[in-house]
């Protein structure tokens, strides 16, 4: 549906609803960046998002809402609106145990911890589409907000928040992720798997040890590592339908401390991802398999801990279109397409229980390096705030425009 048929005589109460929105941006926006510089510099790791937790609830209760803390005593869910069908539009609140070196005024006060992840962005935008929603009268629909905690950590809060009952009543969900290489302004979007399946390997071997110069008389641990090593993201590649975007990389690799001594632990961690959900399914039988291959031939006993992590992100394809109105009801220039990306996204449990999308903000100044995620000088055009206020809000009125 195009801004234009949106602004048309056929929906006046369209036209109404976008002029307070855009009304309320005008007053508030100076609101949106201070919220989010709070959040900023005091983050909180997942599962102790209390500090926020209580911002949320006390910013929506003086709005007139009803916020309720989820059952964790962390995440906040808010219903706003009419009765019936609900849209749920959710963000994600903590941050990472990373130590921020942006130099900001406002930068984190809590030693080792920081939002170089874009969390409190993502809060500051759904708190100011809440008080920006409660400000209208007659809502076209009833809405859902969900702040939800732990996102960083597997499988992910979002479960948590799912087990609570958040999707009970909901048609669809929405949600907005800071993307870098987006430049402010631009919104990215695409039908279909959006990120990836991401699952967690931990394996930990065990060998008698010995002298490097008799590897013959016990079980050689350190080379039984690099057949893991090379050996699982090699067979995984000749296992695994190369289109599906599998991978499997390790990221931690400890064993031993004498160069003349065959050491009795090693232990190895890393990440297989896909993009596609079903051969997620098959994942985890096919390491077990690949790795006793590995390792029978070698005499080194092994524990293998196998840690289903989230599910791919899977944009609707109804949702995605009616988040593609609402980009453009921005403006005509906000829509971007997007790849799929490598990354797991929690937000993906929502999608196994009801339809929906995720879509990427542009944080990027288009000035200077584009700095990505999870890295301590990470930091976000703060005028990308308003962009998400405006997109998510409009998403309300896109999906009431096709409900009717």
């Amino acid at each position: 549906m195009s801004v234009q048929r949106i602004m048309s005589g056929q929906h006046v109460d369209a036209k109404r609803f976008l002029t307070d929105l855009d009304d309320w941006l005008a007053a508030n926006t100076a609101q949106l960046v201070a919220w989010r510089r709070d959040f900023h510099t005091h983050p909180e790791l997942s599962r102790s998002e209390l500090r926020t937790t209580g911002i949320i609830v006390d910013e929506l209760t003086k709005a007139g809402l009803s916020p309720r803390i989820l059952p964790q005593g962390v995440g906040v869910v808010c219903d706003i609106g009419p009765a019936g069908p609900l849209v749920a539009l959710r963000a994600d609140m903590d941050a990472l145990p990373i130590a921020e070196l942006t130099g900001l005024p406002f930068s984190s006060t809590v030693e080792g911890v920081s939002h170089a992840c874009g969390h409190d962005g993502h809060t500051a935008v759904l708190l100011g589409v809440g008080k920006a929603l409660a400000s209208m009268e007659d809502l076209p629909i009833g809405v859902r907000l969900v702040f939800q905690a732990a996102e960083e950590v597997m499988p992910g809060g979002a479960l948590d928040a799912v087990t609570a009952g958040v999707t009970r009543g909901v048609s669809q969900i929405y949600a907005l992720h800071c993307d870098p290489k987006l430049e402010v302004g631009k919104v990215g979007l695409r039908s279909g798997p959006i990120t990836s399946a991401a699952d967690h390997v931990e394996l930990v071997l065990h060998s008698p040890g010995g002298h490097t110069s008799r590897p013959h008389l016990t079980a050689d641990l350190i080379y039984a590592m690099g057949a893991v090593i090379t050996g699982l993201p090699g067979v995984l590649s000749r296992r695994i339908d190369p289109r599906t975007s599998t991978v499997m990389v390790w990221g931690s690799v400890h064993a031993g401390d004498a160069p003349n001594a065959i050491p009795q632990e090693g232990r190895l961690r890393g990440t297989v991802r896909t993009g596609d959900h079903a051969t997620w399914a098959l994942l985890e039988p096919l390491v077990r398999e690949i790795i006793e291959g590995l390792l029978a031939p070698l005499s080194v006993r092994y524990d293998l801990i196998y840690k289903r992590g989230v599910p791919p992100v899977v944009n609707d394809s109804v949702s995605t279109e009616v988040f593609r109105d609402a980009i453009l009801s921005v403006s005509s220039e906000a829509l971007a397409d997007t790849a799929q990306s490598g990354g797991g996204e929690d937000f993906s449990w929502y999608l196994e229980n009801v339809p929906g999308a995720m879509a990427r903000l542009g944080v990027w100044s288009g000035h200077g390096p584009q700095v990505d995620l999870h890295q301590p000088n990470f930091d976000l055009d703060e005028r990308a705030l308003a962009v998400g206020v405006r997109t998510l809000a409009g998403i309300v009125l896109e999906a009431s425009l096709r409900n009717r």
